[in-house]
């Protein structure tokens, strides 16, 4: 039997210590007080606090005898004027470490609010990759999605609303000290959440494992992931409170998210951070939109790899390249539609001027960096209009 390729090459694989499995939200205490903090900011917002799970890790820190402070005044697609208020009211608490529960906008918020609160000026100012200086106040992360993956990466993704765009800080800093990932939070979902959210966790695989900076580590997570959401997903839409399912597309999202925060996205996740900042839109529905138009564009420039996810999509036996490209394309369409998502950019009001500023300011976007192919401006106002 032949040994199987190992990489010589150096890589570096960051993550936080994570906790999996049903009842993982209310080890919250237990975290907290071995981080040694002792005044905790709750980050999070009214819908979590409305579903009851803000109550869970609130009777948590009460149970290890820890203080804490909610500050919930977080929207979807988190805006620098949250981190500010929330790093205000950080300080006037006199909090010393932070917890966060929720989807994305919450988890980004947090991490956002310890960036500024640690190293001081506006949140704007770390945009990019490296930028932050000194380290963040211990930092809890209790993800009641399954997609974002921010529990687990290095990525934050603010709303700059000046400019109406997204930016991506990407740091070490900012991968939380523990994730505590518990399945049940994700039965509080509507369908189009769990479908927004799963459709990202599998843009996060695609763009991971074909990233020029994938690896052998970075792989096999992101192929884990694809099996897991092609076989979930569809479950979870069909039967929301079916928690096995729920907890496939969970891991699928942990996984998703370790191999992208490692591996990086691409030109994906930079065009939908453009059109999510611009039209204040869902960022699992952009991505959704985007994905198998960006696959069409990317495809000379990676077939072999797509090759690979179009099996784990289930697909084999296409002889050619070019039939078996073809077959992605089709299933990815299909599997969409299956799930009832059915959007365009134009039916999300998307008009053909705009776009050329959503193609400049992607260019812009730290993601594109590692897409398999740098695109320019034609080329991505092209994938944009594909997606019309």
């Amino acid at each position: 039997m032949a040994l199987q390729h190992i990489e010589l090459a150096l890589r570096k694989f960051v993550t936080p210590e994570f906790v999996f499995g049903v009842g993982a939200r209310k080890m919250a205490g237990k975290y907290a007080r071995n981080l040694g903090a002792k005044k905790l900011l709750i980050v999070t917002d009214p819908g979590i606090i409305e579903a009851g799970w803000l109550k869970d890790v609130t009777n948590a820190l009460e149970d290890a005898k820890l203080s804490y402070v909610v500050f919930s005044d977080v929207v979807p697609n988190p805006r620098d004027t949250n981190v500010a208020q929330g790093a205000l009211f950080y300080h006037s608490n006199q909090c010393d470490g932070i917890v966060a529960i929720g989807g994305g906008s919450p988890m980004d918020c947090a991490k956002g609010i310890g960036i500024v609160v640690s190293n001081a000026g506006c949140i704007l100012d770390y945009e990019g990759v490296d930028k932050i200086l000194y380290p963040l106040p211990p930092l809890i992360c209790i993800p009641t999605t399954a997609g974002t993956s921010a529990d687990v990466s290095q990525f934050a993704i603010i709303n700059d609303i000046q400019r109406h765009v997204k930016i991506a800080i990407i740091s070490k800093s900012i991968v939380p000290d523990v994730s505590l990932i518990d399945p049940e939070t994700t039965l509080s979902m509507d369908k189009n959440l769990s479908i927004f959210t799963g459709l990202d966790a599998l843009t996060h695989a695609f763009e991971a494992y074909v990233s020029n900076a994938n690896s052998g580590i970075t792989d096999i997570y992101a192929l884990e992931a694809v099996s897991l959401l092609k076989q979930a997903l569809p479950k979870v839409v069909l039967e929301a409170d079916n928690i096995e399912a729920r907890a496939s597309v969970m891991m699928a999202s942990l996984l998703a998210g370790l191999a992208f925060s490692n591996a990086s996205l691409g030109v994906i996740h930079a065009m939908a951070h453009s059109l999510g900042g611009w039209l204040d839109l869902p960022h699992g529905l952009c991505n959704a939109i985007l994905l198998d138009k960006a696959v069409k564009y990317n495809l000379p420039y990676a077939h072999e790899r797509y090759r690979i996810l179009a099996e784990h999509m289930g697909l084999s036996g296409r002889s050619t390249q070019q039939e078996c490209g073809y077959a992605l394309l089709q299933e990815l369409l299909a599997f969409k539609t299956s799930l009832g998502l059915t959007q365009s950019l134009s039916i999300l009001g998307v008009k053909d001027d705009v776009i050329p500023h959503l193609s400049s300011m992607a260019l812009r976007d730290a993601c594109i960096v590692t897409n398999p192919k740098i695109p320019n401006q034609h080329e991505v106002e092209d994938i944009y209009a594909d997606a019309l």
